[in-house]
């Protein structure tokens, strides 16, 4: 716009308002941009990876192509029904140790698709009501096999006597024995 055009549309006191005004608005522009880059804010169009959450599922990473039950109970039914096993994993978000037994149990494409077709999965950050689910502790990460009669499988294990339900990722071969047991003995009991 030029200011000869402005002159004629404003009175003289008007016309210095609407330039004060705008002069405030192109420096508010300025200093925006300015903070922007400074302390590298995101744009309001963009989100930053703070703003990216990805919606909490029941697989809480462990392997979003699986179907999870919710609760103990739900999997002792569905494994009745089904004449699956149950696999119950039990662990805590924070810790550092189940979160790194599920970064090898969501990258095992092995384990991935046995847990897809041949088990009925659940993975618990609490503790189950059921005491056969701790049989030497609460501890985490622990992982146990429940056949279809509802039996815990005590005897499919990891490799450490003092805490004989936890894998760590090296022990990814031995889950992977362990669940192939527990659809072998599986299916010769029924």
């Amino acid at each position: 716009m030029s200011r000869s055009f402005l002159s004629q549309l404003l009175p003289d006191r008007s016309m210095h308002i609407f330039l004060l005004l705008c002069s405030l608005l192109l420096w508010n522009g300025v200093m925006v941009s300015a903070q922007k880059k400074i302390q590298k804010l995101p744009d309001e169009e963009k989100e930053s990876p703070a703003q990216i959450r990805t919606p909490q599922t029941l697989s809480r990473g462990w392997g979003d192509d699986i179907e999870w039950v919710q609760t103990y109970e739900e999997g002792l039914a569905q494994s009745k029904h089904s004449k699956k096993p149950l696999m119950v994993i039990h662990h805590l978000e924070e810790c550092p140790y189940s979160q790194a037994l599920r970064k090898a149990f969501a990258s095992s494409p092995e384990i991935q698709q046995m847990a897809r077709e041949d088990f009925i999965m659940l993975n618990l950050v609490h503790s189950s009501s059921d005491d056969n689910m701790a049989p030497d502790g609460h501890y985490v990460p622990r992982i146990l096999f429940v056949d279809p009669s509802m039996t815990v499988r005590a005897d499919l294990t990891g490799k450490y006597g003092n805490r004989m339900y936890t894998y760590e990722p090296e022990d990814i071969y031995t889950l992977i024995e362990n669940m192939r047991q527990a659809k072998q003995l599986l299916h010769a009991e029924l």
